[in-house]
């Protein structure tokens, strides 16, 4: 497995460190810790020499801000090794590496990314500018909604007792959700770990002249009907692989608005973390979208949230058939 760990100094970022010892990681595999200098450095050779006193002065310009650039780049060269060290510790037989690279924070930790190759970035949920606790950093958002791979937005763990994981998993049928419950399945938990298997029904709702005429009103009924059995069958299946897997796994079906639904079940349940696939609950979008409720799951939860994708230089791996 590999992991590509945003990093930048905050709260926030260490708390992603800290959420390490919750994902159900592997005793061995390879992670990169990257920190994202925020500067543009200019290019050496800006200066076309045409006029002496003219180049001189932007010379002197594009040498301060070169040198700014340059003291920051170093500084987020530390802060990735600091964290790497704290990786270390918690990922003790992981080959653990830091890097740090300038621009855009976001598109710095996607470049990475795609050199990289992770099954799984890792960002915390909020940088240094954030504006509000229950907003999403616009580092983790443009991540999240960018990448072509797993992205899990770190809260870390709000009590002191650590005591049993407990994991909640958005659950719609779709190939997204199957893709979250293998991530479940195949992870390595400590003996004792829930899984709550949650899935949400958004009922219908008839047009003005269904509720006056009976045939429409059973017509729907009967629909939300078969839609519910074909999803109690497959929730079951998952919860029956999870079970496989040594996860004390239950099942729950309520009714209602999946991104509200899911956010306040995971605080009932002392979620952990919630699992959920990117597409899942929120239409069948395009690869590198990500579904509405998932976008919402993961700015309003009260803990880690990891959007599950499978990247396409890991799919031929898991379906030999697919291209």
């Amino acid at each position: 497995m590999r992991l590509l760990i945003a990093y930048d100094g905050s709260k926030s970022a260490e708390a992603a460190i800290d959420d390490l010892a919750l994902c159900g990681l592997p005793p061995s595999g390879e992670a990169k810790v990257l920190s994202v200098a925020e500067v543009w450095l200019p290019p050496p050779d800006t200066i076309d020499g045409s006029g002496e006193e003219t180049s001189a002065y932007i010379e002197s310009i594009v040498r301060e801000h070169r040198e700014k650039g340059e003291r920051m780049l170093a500084s987020a060269s530390i802060l990735a090794k600091h964290a790497s060290s704290r990786v270390k510790t918690a990922l003790r037989d992981w080959d653990v590496t830091s890097d740090a690279t300038f621009g855009s924070p976001a598109w710095g930790i996607l470049e990475a990314a795609e050199a990289f190759e992770p099954d799984l970035i890792i960002v915390g949920a909020q940088g240094h500018s954030v504006i509000s606790s229950f907003l999403l950093g616009s580092t983790s958002q443009t991540v999240l909604t960018e990448a072509k791979c797993s992205v899990r937005v770190a809260r870390g763990k709000n009590e002191l007792d650590p005591g049993l994981g407990r994991i909640l998993i958005g659950f719609d049928g779709s190939k997204g959700a199957a893709a979250a419950v293998n991530a479940v399945a195949t992870r390595k938990w400590m003996r004792g770990t829930e899984a709550k298997l949650l899935a949400v029904t958004e009922p219908s709702t008839p047009s003005s002249i269904g509720r006056f005429v009976t045939p429409i009103r059973k017509a729907v009924a009967d629909v939300e009907t078969v839609d519910e059995k074909w999803l109690g069958s497959l929730v079951e299946t998952a919860a029956a692989k999870l079970r496989n897997a040594g996860i004390d796994t239950q099942i729950h079906m309520c009714p209602g608005n999946p991104k509200d639904v899911i956010v306040h079940e995971a605080q009932i349940f002392g979620a952990d973390a919630i699992f959920i696939g990117a597409n899942a609950l929120g239409g069948r979008l395009a690869r590198l979208l990500l579904g509405s409720t998932a976008s919402a799951v993961s700015a309003r939860a009260h803990c880690s949230v990891e959007v599950v994708r499978i990247p396409d230089y890991r799919r031929a791996e898991i379906d030999p058939g697919s291209k």
